[in-house]
């Protein structure tokens, strides 16, 4: 067997990083008038959406207490879903609820507590995780990355990893969420989780979800992995991470050229934060259902637009 190029590739490595290595392509042109149109469209396209959405859904049947009966949990996802949509808290959602709620198939008057206690129940969160199921499709050309979720405007990255208030997803080139994890888990160990949810032909990672098992696994799931290196990386290792690397060694700017469309990853938080602004919620259940709603209504701006482009061209 012919010795491999560790030392050679070990050098190579740090080149990489040096600004001018690699010119990146010109980003993804956007179309502002189907893009602005979509904007317009979005009120009603919304309001259908979360009617028909969570109408379709099934829910978990539980029963009250005695002489209390429980609110419908689809009044109470579409009550969710509604606030999150319009960027409402719970006290002014519920006038404005009063007002649109029948545009919703809301019937029941709702009161801000009923509100803010619906993101905590299991029976709402049950029905948002359906749909963002049912209301995604993927590309095939995958990346994920990790990100602190802000319970504040003054709050930063590195407050949020600590607390435990991060996320970790994957993404298409189209930014459309394939699956996400808010447990707090550590980026890697919730990737290893992650890959398993999604349907992909290729999957790109940067240098914190640089470990071996992982890499093998995205292999196993039929994905091509592009994991940036460490300076410490060699060529040793299971089939997975010695083709991976020996690629990047043979072909660095074609490697390089699929690695960065791993920039769609960074994309979406940085939209998602810019739109949505700081997670209100605390308990575990409230912030997964705030969370969830929130990107189940980001994938659905994000196909619209995409499909109009589509019918467009």
């Amino acid at each position: 067997m012919p010795k491999l190029p560790n030392k050679e590739f070990r050098q190579m490595v740090p080149l990489l990083r040096e600004k001018g290595f690699y010119e990146s392509e010109e980003p993804r042109k956007i179309s502002w008038s189907e893009y602005t149109a979509s904007h317009i469209e979005a009120a009603q396209e919304t309001l259908d959406f979360i009617q028909k959405s969570v109408d379709e859904a099934t829910y978990l049947q539980r029963k009250g207490k005695a002489g209390k009966p429980l609110t419908d949990p689809k009044v109470l996802a579409k009550a969710v879903l509604a606030c999150e949509a319009l960027g409402f808290t719970e006290r002014i959602g519920q006038g404005w609820l009063s007002i649109l709620g029948s545009h919703f198939g809301i019937k029941e008057k709702l009161d801000d507590r009923t509100i803010g206690d619906a993101y905590d129940k299991v029976e709402v969160l049950h029905i948002l995780k359906q749909i963002f199921e049912k209301n995604k499709d993927s590309d095939g050309i995958l990346a994920g990355d990790g990100t602190g979720l802000e319970t504040s405007r003054k709050q930063n990255y590195e407050t949020t990893k600590k607390t435990g208030r991060y996320m970790t997803s994957i993404v298409d080139s189209r930014e459309i969420v394939q699956a996400f994890d808010t447990s707090g888990e550590q980026e890697c160990k919730a990737m290893h989780k992650l890959i398993k949810r999604v349907y992909g032909d290729s999957l790109r990672l940067d240098a914190g979800f640089n470990d071996r098992k992982l890499v093998q696994e995205i292999a196993e799931m039929g994905m091509i992995p592009y994991v940036f290196p460490k300076c410490n990386n060699d060529l040793n290792g299971r089939t997975a991470w010695k083709s991976m690397y020996l690629e990047l060694f043979l072909s660095v700017m074609e490697w390089l050229t699929e690695y960065h469309l791993r920039s769609h990853s960074e994309s979406f938080h940085a939209s998602f934060k810019q739109v949505y602004g700081p997670v209100t919620k605390r308990r575990v259940t409230s912030m997964l259902s705030q969370v969830t709603a929130r990107i189940i209504l980001h994938n659905r701006r994000r196909l619209s637009y995409f499909r109009r482009l589509a019918n467009v061209s």
